[in-house]
């Protein structure tokens, strides 16, 4: 995994000439800048992939993502995968992958973009570049390897599918995770603010109130002396 934590200092120069670009977000929101981060990142990478000549296209997973994604680069979302089960199990991922391999039969990577958990204060952001099997003469794959029946090209896919979906399983546990204790950070800060704002009005309304007893004992009082003159 390549850090993404400062996109000023990411190139991307190191991806192939067409990639297919996958962020995962949450459906939800109250957590923080999880989701901005990575909206952040995707966009900044599509601008720099883009100077350089190359092919980017968007596989958006969460909504919140997506809405954010479809505002600042509309023209490379090309799938989005929404209502997310979270965490998420291997199953999900399975599927995902098995969507993300269809679309990315075209594509030279996959590019994975989430956020990693540090600890309860702290996450950062990576992504991961993940190529097909492919290659020939001295790049060919798993020459060491012999394959029986004569189906080499169609097992190379099944584990590119699988790789896929083990990375993207990883992704997502890591994210879920980070979303998860930003959301618990968010929360605890929220619930925080909510009691110094019931201490400040709690305040201010008993000011008020003794305010207005003074002045309605001074009127009292005020009154006696003048009836008593």
């Amino acid at each position: 995994k390549l850090s993404a934590e400062e996109p000023e200092t990411v190139t991307y120069e190191e991806l192939p000439q067409k990639t297919l670009i996958v962020p995962i977000t949450s459906d939800k929101g109250l957590c923080g800048g999880v989701n901005s981060f990575i909206s952040r990142n995707v966009r900044d990478a599509v601008g720099k992939i883009t100077a350089q000549g190359k092919e980017c296209d968007i596989v958006v997973v969460g909504d919140k993502g997506r809405a954010q994604m479809t505002r600042a680069v509309p023209t490379n979302i090309v799938r989005t995968v929404t209502e997310v089960v979270a965490p998420g199990n291997f199953t999900l991922c399975a599927a995902i992958a098995s969507e993300v391999a269809a679309a990315g039969t075209d594509y030279d990577a996959v590019m994975i973009v989430y956020n990693s958990y540090v600890n309860a204060a702290v996450y950062k952001q990576y992504y991961k570049v993940i190529k097909p099997f492919a290659g020939e003469g001295e790049d060919e794959p798993l020459v060491e390897y012999e394959f029986e029946p004569d189906g080499k090209s169609e097992i190379l896919d099944d584990l590119y599918e699988y790789m896929l979906t083990s990375q993207l399983y990883y992704c997502f546990m890591d994210g879920a995770a980070a979303e998860q204790s930003s959301r618990m950070t968010a929360m605890e800060n929220a619930t925080k603010n909510a009691g110094e704002m019931i201490d400040s009005l709690t305040l201010q309304y008993n000011r008020a109130r003794q305010a207005r007893i003074t002045t309605e004992l001074i009127e009292i009082i005020s009154g006696a002396s003048a009836l008593e003159d």
